[in-house]
């Protein structure tokens, strides 16, 4: 991009200012700038191209495609305005270098701020009136003069100035203006909210009496430094729906001085009052809520980073949940009133036939159940019956597993499984795709049965913002966070990698290079023509060429493949150079995969090269000692206490075993199998010190946990991972979590979930 008329040409490259920014190799840097400008995708990169990279992961990669990104905007904006300065006359060299130093939008603008456009203000017509001048007088703090009697030459009643004191008045507008324009008073009264500042909630007058989700935050004040994110996104959310107000406070006192200092007052001069009192009206009329506003905007976005890093966090945990693999199952959409839905499905999550019972209504009832979903069982066999945790849940499992046991069917595992979106993918376009001649609640049986088997798999059909983990998510940046999540699907996906002959498009579309559109023709082509044989089958696809191959051949697998690397993460492109390998050690390739001996004997030094070095050799071997491995851990099923079914069952000092459903930045919520998940606040996560959850648990973790408090009018439940007892002294349960609904995949809502506690978040 070109300069202004006038200024000399500046190449711009990003690569070293993200390098000193991210403390990255600038020569790493430059090969993901380049690759990412070639269209390579962030996992191609982070596994394929380790040698031009140094290394560098998928998180590395991905902060440096942020931080190009914005360079780059800081640099557009910056020619935009250093233009702009020039057609208006106003660029002087100072000026411009102090522009081309900035590092950040915020001090580009406060720059460019006083030369900006805008509408017509108290100092616009106080120009107008021809008090600019005076208004200079008043900016220079001459040691000699007297203003009222300077201001005697600027009175023109014609023009609005009646006398001394307006045309005062009119230049302490200007004045006013220019010192709340001033980018060094503005970074100042800015950095001093961020330190010093607080943040104060107060009830809306009319609501002092309510009861309402926001209580907490009815007389609260925090430090601006301090207050963490979803306490902030509680009163923002407290705000939007007229139960809270807020504002930023700021002891001016020690603010003062330090602005007449930046802005040059000189207690010798007799125009020192004029600056002061244009000062004080531009800190209070236009500098403080100006910068308020930014300060909230600062406060916001990182909130917002917080909060979508936390939700990022559970996603993935949740996508790489252990599969219990390719085995038949009997999904299970518990009902009360409609009856429950079962759906049997074979290994590969192909539909068979389904029933529906009534275990529940007693009598005869009872009884079909039992007959109707034993006939199903025995003519399916399923490895395990999944059933949803939702309303009802518990007493289906606890049915299911005294029907098995009478029939002598023990073997036949009974699991829970979180049921969270379920309803959403249920009706949505592509279940209706999937299954078109099935009723809705048949689609949400068949579709937790699946999550049992491959979550990941299913889950990439719902979007991540109807899972129901994370905190606040309606109140964030949207596009952030749909750019984020989107990010961690791709990564588990292509981390996992992905079975050509049986993913379904939603599955493929997450894949490396393929996307949405090209995924259904992948799909499209299997079904016409038959499995693919061979991932070198794949560029038969409409669409698919060569550089679609190169980004996506190594995330997918072909089982039983024409070569014997097809199931493997090795790459098409180095097929070649294991072969080699093979013969270096005098056995065919197909013997040499799979066979850690073999892979063992290997000299890896043999084989560098210019294109090939040791990361990428490492990783081979790997893959030649265990190919296709899944990353993900082992399946085991969670385990309840069949005594706890419900909230009335559950007594304070009770020992449960749960799994961690969510986790907040105030403490992690697990169901331990009574419908409402328990909130083990983050000073119970362990008997030391916690600032994070994170740091102590994930999503999909067993925590043996001990009740707190049961509160059983707000379906609240207060839990501690602490081995010391936990402590009783501090605030209820649910007192920090923050506001929120619980609607269990409450349609158009998007934030699903059991009917619990999280749902404050």
């Amino acid at each position: 991009m070109s300069d202004p008329v006038g200024c000399a040409p500046v190449p711009f490259d990003p690569v070293p200012l993200v390098a000193a920014e991210l403390g990255l190799p600038p020569a790493g840097v430059a090969a993901v700038a380049k690759l990412l400008g070639e269209g390579a995708t962030v996992p191609f990169i982070a596994r394929y191209r380790k040698e031009l990279t140094g290394g560098l992961d998928e998180v590395q990669i991905r902060a440096v495609e942020e931080r190009r990104a914005y360079q780059e905007e800081l640099h557009k904006r910056r020619t935009t305005i250093l233009a702009s300065l020039a057609e208006q006359g106003k660029l002087t060299d100072e000026l411009q270098g102090r522009i081309r130093a900035c590092t950040t939008k915020t001090e580009l603008e406060d720059l460019y701020l006083p030369f900006k456009p805008k509408r017509r203000t108290r100092a616009t017509i106080a120009r107008e009136r021809g008090l600019q001048p005076l208004a200079d007088r008043i900016l220079a703090q001459p040691r000699a003069g007297d203003p009222r009697q300077e201001a005697a030459a600027f009175v023109d009643p014609a023009r609005g100035v009646g006398d001394p004191d307006a045309a005062l008045a009119g230049a302490r507008d200007i004045v006013a203006e220019a010192c709340a324009e001033h980018a060094g008073a503005r970074r100042l009264v800015r950095e001093r909210y961020l330190r010093l500042g607080s943040l104060r909630a107060e009830v809306v007058p009319d609501k002092q009496n309510e009861p309402t989700k926001f209580e907490t935050y009815y007389d609260f004040q925090e430090g601006v430094a301090t207050i963490p994110s979803h306490r902030f996104l509680a009163i923002q959310r407290g705000e939007a729906e007229g139960v809270l107000r807020s504002r930023l406070e700021l002891d001016l006192a020690p603010l003062r001085p330090a602005l007449q200092e930046q802005l040059g007052l000189d207690s010798r001069s007799p125009f020192a009052g004029e600056l002061e009192t244009a000062l004080d009206d531009g800190l209070k009329r236009l500098l403080l809520p100006s910068v308020e506003t930014d300060v909230r905007l600062a406060l916001k976005e990182q909130a917002d980073r917080d909060a979508v890093e936390v939700f990022a966090d559970n996603l993935r945990h949740l996508l790489l949940a252990a599969p219990l693999g390719e085995r038949p199952v009997l999904g299970v959409d518990p009902g009360i009133r409609t009856g429950c839905k079962c759906a049997a499905l074979d290994a590969t999550g192909r539909f068979l036939a389904t029933v529906t019972i009534f275990p529940g209504q007693g009598g005869g009832a009872t009884e079909r159940a039992r007959r109707d979903v034993l006939a199903l069982v025995q003519e399916h066999r399923p490895f395990a019956i999944a059933v949803g945790n939702g309303t009802g849940g518990r007493e289906t499992e606890a049915f299911l597993r005294r029907t098995l046991t009478e029939a002598g069917l023990r073997e036949t595992l009974v699991v829970a499984v979180n049921e969270s979106g379920a309803s959403v993918y249920s009706a949505s376009d592509l279940a209706r795709e999937e299954h078109p001649d099935l009723d809705l609640t048949i689609r949400g049986a068949i579709s937790i049965g699946r999550r049992l088997q491959d979550p990941l798999a299913e889950l990439v059909k719902i979007d991540p913002q109807a899972i129901g983990v994370g905190q606040y998510q309606h109140d964030v940046h949207q596009p952030l966070l749909g750019r984020e999540l989107a990010e961690v699907v791709e990564s588990c996906v292509n981390r996992v990698g992905v079975e050509v002959n049986t993913a379904s498009a939603p599955l493929l579309g997450h894949v490396a290079g393929i996307g949405p559109a090209l995924a259904k023709k992948i799909v499209r082509h299997r079904e016409e023509h038959g499995p693919f044989r061979s991932r070198a089958a794949l560029r038969q696809v409409t669409g698919l060429g060569p550089r679609t191959f190169e980004q996506a051949a190594g995330f997918l697998r072909v089982r039983h493949g024409e070569h014997p690397l097809d199931a493997s993460a090795v790459h098409p492109e180095r097929y070649g150079l294991v072969e080699r390998m093979a013969r270096d050690l005098g056995v065919g390739t197909k013997d040499l995969v799979g066979d850690e001996e073999l892979a063992r004997r290997i000299e890896l030094g043999r084989y560098v090269d210019g294109e090939v070095g040791l990361p990428t050799l490492r990783d081979i071997l790997a893959e030649l000692a265990k190919p296709g491995r899944d990353p993900r851990d082992q399946f085991t099923p969670p385990r309840f206490r069949e005594d706890v079914q419900t909230l009335e069952d559950v007594q304070p000092g009770m020992e449960l075993e749960g799994i961690v459903t969510n986790v907040t930045a105030f403490g992690a919520f697990v169901d331990v199998g009574v419908h409402q998940d328990g909130l083990v606040h983050v000073s119970e996560l362990a008997d030391r010190f916690v600032r994070d959850p994170r740091e102590v648990v994930k999503t999909g973790d067993r925590l043996q946990v001990r009740v707190l408090e049961v509160d059983r009018v707000r379906r609240r439940l207060s839990l501690t991972a602490r081995q010391d007892g936990g402590r009783r002294g501090r605030a209820p349960a649910g007192a920090d979590a923050g506001p929120g609904t619980a609607h269990r995949d409450r349609p158009g809502d998007g934030q699903t979930g059991r009917a619990s506690c999280r749902e404050r978040v």
